[in-house]
């Protein structure tokens, strides 16, 4: 099975996400993202990856970003596989409006990477994640998530680092 290489950049890590525009932090909710909302996501829309084949690979669990409130708008995606022991990142993209120096909202990665940490840690895996992240992002998921590189191009969230994520943004495990 081809694992993507992950290049999501975790610009700041916030309490929810925040307007760049305004300043303002705004709360979030993850839920699992339904048949209904890939209307809106795709590479039409300027979103990089298939999530629609995502969606349909049972094997996978694809979950969604959006302020409370307002579950219409997307402000990011996330897909992961349950292995034996830990959480796999499948793929993990910011929505086009999130992306770049004109971006939206910055927060959106780091809050997404910590729901996998929570869900490692409801799954009583200890919160750790893993993901194949391109080789020049290494280091910048080593100091924004404090990942650790494992081999090659594999990048590993331990319990210490998970803990972390998920209480800056769920302010409890």
């Amino acid at each position: 099975m081809e694992k993507n290489e992950q290049a999501f950049i975790v610009d700041r890590l916030t309490d929810s996400i925040l307007n760049t525009i305004s300043g303002d932090s705004f709360q979030t909710d993850v839920a699992t993202l339904k048949k209904s909302d890939l209307k809106y996501i795709s590479k039409k829309t300027g979103w990089n990856f298939d999530w629609k084949s995502e969606f349909e690979d049972l094997t996978k669990e694809v979950y969604k970003l959006h302020i409370s409130n307002n579950s219409e708008i997307v402000q990011g995606l996330l897909s992961i596989t349950i292995e034996k022991d830990h959480v796999f990142m499948n793929l993990l993209e910011n929505a086009p409006f999130n992306i770049g120096k004109q971006k939206l909202y910055e927060g959106v990665a780091g809050n997404l990477v910590a729901y996998a940490c929570k869900v490692s840690f409801q799954k009583g895996f200890d919160g750790f994640v893993a993901f194949t992240a391109k080789s020049n992002l290494i280091s910048h998921y080593e100091e924004a998530l404090g990942a650790y590189h494992f081999k090659n191009q594999r990048m590993i969230i331990d319990t210490r680092a998970a803990k972390f994520l998920v209480t800056k943004y769920f302010k409890t495990i």
